[in-house]
């Protein structure tokens, strides 16, 4: 967002956004990174087009591009949920049925982990620890923490995200 002379907001477009990104970081050495970053942002993963466009602008190999995108965990080349949801497969939730709650988000949602729903609600992770141990087995929705879940709570959990 910006403001215009007559003290408005103005929003900008995904790809006038996407654009000034790239002016932004065009001459800078080191740029791909932010970039990378600051597209996913935009548009909430990164598109085979967007990376070629950033290739040309950035003037580097498309398969550096796409090399820097597959090695760091952080970029996702398929769209994602606007949710997403991380179960915990740590020790402490291993121990107390973390497989259990994956299990159930994964009935009820009707994905695998690593997948997102069709309607791209919710997307589904695993991940080593979350760092709440006191409160396994967990799952983390977006920033927020459910603790000591039972596998027939998960679905109600989840039904409250939009």
């Amino acid at each position: 967002m910006s403001a215009c002379a007559c003290g408005e907001k103005v929003v900008l477009s995904h790809e006038e956004a996407f654009l000034k990104l790239l002016d932004k970081y065009r001459d800078y050495k080191g740029g791909l990174i932010p970039v990378l970053q600051g597209a996913q942002d935009i548009y909430g993963y990164l598109p085979k087009d967007v990376l070629q466009t950033i290739a040309k602008e950035l003037n580097m190999p498309f398969s550096k591009v796409y090399g820097v995108v597959t090695f760091y965990a952080q970029f996702h080349l398929k769209p994602r949920g606007r949710n997403i949801i991380r179960i915990c497969l740590g020790t402490a939730c291993h121990v107390r049925g973390g497989a259990k709650i994956l299990q159930a988000v994964e009935e009820h949602l009707g994905i695998k982990h690593g997948e997102t729903t069709e309607d791209l609600r919710f997307t589904l992770e695993t991940v080593a620890c979350i760092g709440a141990c006191g409160l396994s087995p967990c799952m983390m929705v977006n920033d927020n923490t459910h603790g000591r879940l039972d596998p027939k709570a998960v679905g109600a959990i989840l039904d409250t995200y939009e």
